[in-house]
């Protein structure tokens, strides 16, 4: 399983303990992406719902918002230097009538696993306009769903309880009553990987606008996380950590409830208290 690999290790105790043994790491491997023919951009993940990270990153871009617009997703020729397949070079093939990228907008630089938004040819490019804008939607969530998404997220983090070293993103569903129900979970080395597998798998199953969801994420609410909410149509983000300032601001902006410090006991909601139901 390339999402986890087995390396050797040393464990050094402080009372002068030693102990030799094998240890799970996450995967982390380049993934190149290509559009239209033309290379567009290289990313660094864990392997695994690849076709999602590149369908939910398009949708990010603003390149694509429903599934009739990619004719195919499919793993392009890398090969490993033993001769084996590498798995690391996605193809897209966008259907008849579907403007590629713009040059002027490619990723010029690799994606990092800690940054979603490298390599962007311009801030204007960052804040793209949604065509899925999420603030007259009428999610209403009860607190105490609310509080418990953190925890349901972390009992389905799989790759997590064998490495420690991922995150996660999870996308619930929430009913007329204000129950939420888990839709999707993915992890990667990258936040705004998962995220984007999230919504790539949303894309693909036709899910978009992702309306009366709301996305729970393992980490912090970065700037970048809001933005992809709001491509999505997503109209509520919970994270476990703290939001930056910038995350704010865009969510208040968008119409997006952002709640920070989600752990279960308690919330700290910076944008669109309305939806969260006491």
């Amino acid at each position: 399983m390339r999402a986890t690999k087995r390396r050797p290790v040393v464990r050094l105790d402080a009372d002068g303990g030693r102990r030799a043994r094998a240890d799970t790491l996450a995967g982390e491997e380049p993934l190149e992406i290509r559009v239209a023919g033309a290379p567009y951009s290289i990313t660094m993940r864990t392997p695994g719902a690849d076709f999602d990270l590149v369908a939910g990153f398009l949708v990010s871009e603003g390149l694509v918002w429903h599934a009739g617009q990619i004719m195919s997703i499919a793993y392009g020729a890398g090969v490993e230097p033993d001769g084996s397949r590498s798995y690391n070079l996605v193809e897209v093939r966008l259907a008849a009538g579907v403007a590629p990228p713009d040059p002027s907008l490619s990723r010029h630089v690799y994606t990092s696993s800690s940054c979603g938004i490298c390599g962007t040819a311009s801030i204007e490019a960052v804040t793209r306009a949604s065509r899925f804008p999420p603030s007259g939607d009428g999610l209403r969530i009860r607190l105490p769903e609310l509080l418990a998404l953190s925890e349901r997220l972390r009992q389905g983090q799989q790759v997590f309880d064998s490495t420690g070293g991922v995150h996660a993103a999870g996308l619930f569903t929430v009913t007329a009553d204000g129950r939420a129900d888990l839709a999707c979970l993915r992890e990667d080395v990258g936040r705004h990987n998962a995220v984007d597998k999230t919504v790539g798998w949303a894309l693909r199953e036709g899910s978009l606008p992702l309306s009366g969801t709301v996305l729970q994420v393992s980490g912090r609410a970065s700037f970048e996380l809001v933005q992809k909410a709001y491509m999505a149509g997503i109209p509520a983000l919970a994270a476990v950590s703290a939001p930056s300032a910038l995350a704010v601001e865009l969510a208040a902006e968008c119409g997006i409830t952002l709640v920070g410090f989600s752990r279960g006991a308690s919330v700290n909601v910076y944008a669109g208290e309305h939806r969260i139901l006491t």
